[in-house]
């Protein structure tokens, strides 16, 4: 299999409850060795859709395969291959750390040798905690044990469902770093999150569900490229009532009582031009500041566009 090959392939993938459609014929390819962020509103149907492919979701409709092996034919093949990281906590209170994840191995009929999860405990810092009670942890300390349960299996495919929710920062900025190295090792990482920093800053294409239909499949990059601008902002030392013609000319805005020119190009445009038309006017320029679309606004941008098309 080539690296750019799927390893998971969702057809036509519906999930209805009653008069509910949970999913909309979701068709959707992951590719071998790529962090996906998977984003959309709580009920868009994320879950849902891990449930899919994972094996705990029955789907009305449509199929999924994981390295081409159909998820509910070949269920114990697949879910052996698949690691999900859930929203909830799922262990039981009354065992330590070691002994959790020594009985998630063997549910997949895995020996966890010790060199293992010795590796697992040290990447999740959680090796002064192995013969600790799991009732005894912190939510953050729950949450990387959550994560270790997930890779006992070695699988080739990791579900990320919110992993790092109600987590304190710099955990996040730990698992970030562990994701990262998980995908250097191969591993195929999709991820949902309702950090859009996160999806920005791992991700290497994203996916935008809502109301269960999927609105676009993109790499990061491209999609930060065709849908961002630039915005550069300069603030004057003394308000001037009118812009000068040239930065009008350009597409400038005059802000906040005539003390700030706003000038927004795209992403690609280079904004020196724009400052030296400020300088050749003749303003005195206190402050230059530019700032980039992110991946959070272009994000809102496609709800609320949905949301009109919809309406």
């Amino acid at each position: 299999m080539s690296e750019r090959d799927s390893v998971v392939r969702i057809e036509g993938l519906t999930k209805r409850y009653g008069a509910l459609v949970a999913l909309d014929s979701v068709t959707l390819d992951i590719r071998a060795g790529e962090i996906f962020a998977l984003l959309g509103p709580n009920g868009a149907g994320k879950t849902t859709l891990i449930g899919c492919v994972s094996g705990l979701v029955i789907p009305t409709a449509g199929s999924a395969t994981v390295l081409g092996r159909d998820t509910r034919r070949d269920y114990r093949e697949t879910r052996r291959v698949v690691g999900l990281v859930p929203q909830e906590l799922n262990f039981d209170p009354f065992f330590t750390v070691e002994e959790t994840l020594r009985f998630q191995a063997g549910y997949f009929g895995v020996k966890l040798e010790e060199a293992k999860l010795a590796e697992i405990l040290d990447a999740l810092d959680l090796t002064r905690k192995r013969k600790a009670g799991t009732r005894e942890l912190s939510g953050g300390m729950k949450r990387r044990l959550l994560i270790g349960k997930a890779l006992v299996h070695d699988p080739k495919v990791l579900f990320l469902d919110e992993p790092t929710a109600g987590v304190d920062v710099e955990l996040r900025r730990d698992l970030w770093a562990y994701v990262r190295r998980l995908r250097e090792r191969g591993t195929t990482i999709v991820l949902t999150t309702h950090y859009l920093e996160e999806a920005q800053e791992l991700a290497d294409r994203v996916g935008m569900i809502d109301k269960g239909k999927l609105l676009l499949v993109e790499d990061k990059a491209r999609l930060l490229a065709r849908l961002g601008h630039k915005t550069l902002r300069l603030t004057l030392r003394e308000p001037i009532a009118a812009l000068p013609t040239s930065l009008s000319d350009a597409g400038a805005r005059l802000l906040e009582g005539g003390s700030v020119v706003e000038l927004t190009r795209p992403v690609e445009a280079e904004l020196g031009s724009a400052v030296a038309l400020a300088v050749d006017a003749g303003l005195a320029l206190r402050d230059v500041d530019t700032r980039r679309t992110d991946l959070e606004e272009i994000y809102v941008q496609l709800l609320e566009r949905n949301d009109r098309g919809a309406a």
